[in-house]
């Protein structure tokens, strides 16, 4: 595996210089254990903070996307959406009122995938907002991926997805785009093979959900949770890379 350079990281804005710090994720930010970790919650919740502002989640997880592709561990051609609710305990915006949860405020995952599960992009939307909306933003959302010669891929040539994206609006505009449409069609008896694709999305949320910090959403700042979604999108992406050599 080819050495990844490291993102360029703002400025950190501390009261005195510290040496940097790897966070540790899992924990409340009050309870960060400053003598093993080396930093205080607060200063953790500081990286987190600027960090996400200064985009360095989404620059790592192309990164990793890309070094997956020069491995031929990415399978473009076939990718799947879905989407997860998770219970949303604090203010903030991007929440809203869940039909899976009695109307309780939550917030929504929505995640596009590869066809072996691997996560090319991930949104942050209310717990209200249809699946089928985030379509379109997800496939914008996947970055242009490197890796091989020739130019970048960030388009897939088919997309699968259940029940909840039958819209012929939809189909459409994927069309237009080369994309061919693998939707299952609401009203028809299952056995339209989609599950033998489109299974991968949900071990997906699964590998996503481990991480405790994301199978319910504390952060009030919605960009907050949004960078703990790609940094663990990334996570996953670099178990993929280091089990394969």
């Amino acid at each position: 595996m080819r050495h990844l350079s490291q993102p360029e990281l703002p400025p950190q804005r501390t009261p005195r210089a510290r040496p940097a710090v790897q966070p540790r994720p899992r924990v409340a930010w009050r309870d960060v254990p400053a003598e093993t970790v080396g930093c205080s919650g607060a200063t953790a919740w500081r990286r987190l903070r600027d960090w996400t502002e200064a985009g360095v989640w989404s620059r790592l997880h192309a990164a990793l996307l890309t070094e997956l592709r020069r491995a031929e561990l990415l399978g473009l051609d076939d990718c799947a959406v879905d989407g997860s609710h998770v219970p949303a305990l604090k203010g903030g915006s991007r929440r809203g009122p869940s039909p899976v949860d009695r109307a309780r405020p939550g917030s929504k995952h929505h995640l596009i995938v590869d066809r072996h599960g691997t996560p090319l992009a991930v949104t942050l939307t209310g717990g209200n907002r249809h699946d089928v909306t985030q379509m379109l933003p997800l496939l914008d959302a996947v970055p242009a991926i490197r890796g091989l010669r020739g130019r970048p891929r960030r388009r897939p040539r088919r997309l699968y997805a259940d029940r909840g994206y039958d819209f012929d609006k939809y189909r459409r505009v994927l069309w237009k785009r080369g994309i061919k449409p693998m939707i299952a069609r609401r009203g028809v008896a299952h056995g339209s093979g989609l599950g033998k694709v489109g299974w991968v999305v949900e071990r997906a949320f699964a590998w996503l959900h481990q991480f405790k910090r994301l199978r319910i959403r504390y952060e009030r700042r919605a960009d907050l949770h949004q960078g703990l979604l790609e940094l663990a999108c990334s996570l996953i992406c670099l178990r993929r890379l280091r089990t394969s050599f």
